[in-house]
């Protein structure tokens, strides 16, 4: 039992490295974010869902999972003088399919892998067409010695990650050290995510964090920009902030994450995925909460 919670705790979080931010597996997560439009040209909302199952395998020890991610995002434009049609591009659709392995392997080290075919689209769900099919996939080799070392508690991950629906659509480097350094404090260094840890008590932790957010999405049809025509759009986002954990119940955990966006570039791009119109690359505010049951 004690092997299986620290495989697909290991796996489950890691193989999701530019949303996920628990220390433990999300089975089921439900978070809803806000990018105020503020000096922008609009607003950004996303409602998020997922759901995540392991199964064991024969061998005793490789586990297979299963998994299902679904956002709708919202963009709410406060200008009349973009030169593209807004009403082609307000709301998408997201959807990935999650198939991982994860198997030990020797001198305490896990191997994570995932393949996530999904939809990416401005259409309703399962009204695409095969443009708006995406693929991801990660790679991962994990060494977790937080609870078999008892002087210096770490976890080490070394990998590779693709993404074609995260606002990164290229292959990115994972790295992440996690070390406690004093009763109440601990820290995570990496790519794409950094992080410092205040636990005030064992429901209360406190957060400051620095990560890569964003999507892209397939505009079914294509939308015109001027002389030419959009067929997606990419957001990618640079973010910093503070984040605060209420921990109930054993496995669930509330959060609120206020973040201020150092990098915000959003593009509609053409059929080559070549930018074709900047729709805004101002900073700002970033506010967002949820809800998970881990194990």
């Amino acid at each position: 039992m004690k092997w299986k919670l620290l495989c697909v705790s290991a796996i489950l979080y890691f193989l999701f490295p530019l949303f996920l931010s628990a220390q433990l597996a999300d089975i089921v997560r439900v978070d809803f974010t806000i990018l105020p439009s503020g000096s922008s040209n609009f607003e950004f909302s996303r409602i998020r869902t997922s759901f995540n199952y392991p199964f064991k395998l024969k061998n005793e020890k490789g586990y297979l999972f299963l998994g299902l991610d679904y956002s709708n995002i919202n963009f709410v434009y406060s200008s009349d003088e973009l030169s593209f049609d807004t009403e082609a591009i307000t709301e998408f659709q997201i959807i990935d399919l999650n198939i991982g392995y994860a198997v030990k392997l020797k001198n305490d080290w896990l191997l994570g892998a995932r393949f996530t075919p999904g939809i990416s689209s401005n259409l309703k769900l399962f009204d695409s067409s095969t443009e708006d099919i995406v693929f991801s996939g990660d790679l991962v080799f994990i060494k977790d010695m937080k609870d078999q070392s008892k002087t210096t508690p770490y976890r080490l991950i070394v990998g590779i990650s693709y993404s074609g629906n995260r606002g990164f659509p290229f292959p990115l480097p994972f790295l992440s050290y996690y070390r406690k350094f004093q009763p109440n404090w601990s820290y995570n260094l990496g790519i794409p995510k950094t992080n410092l840890q205040y636990h005030f008590s064992e429901k209360n932790r406190l957060k400051l964090y620095a990560q890569l957010d964003g999507f892209t999405a397939n505009i079914n049809g294509g939308t015109s920009v001027e002389q030419d025509v959009a067929e997606s759009i990419n957001m990618s986002l640079i973010l910093a902030g503070i984040q605060y954990e209420y921990h109930f119940k054993d496995h669930f955990e509330f959060y609120l994450r206020t973040s201020y966006i150092l990098n915000r570039n959003v593009q509609l791009r053409d059929a080559k995925r070549k930018d074709l119109y900047l729709i805004d690359d101002s900073n700002g505010g970033y506010i967002s909460t949820g809800l998970r049951i881990k194990i």
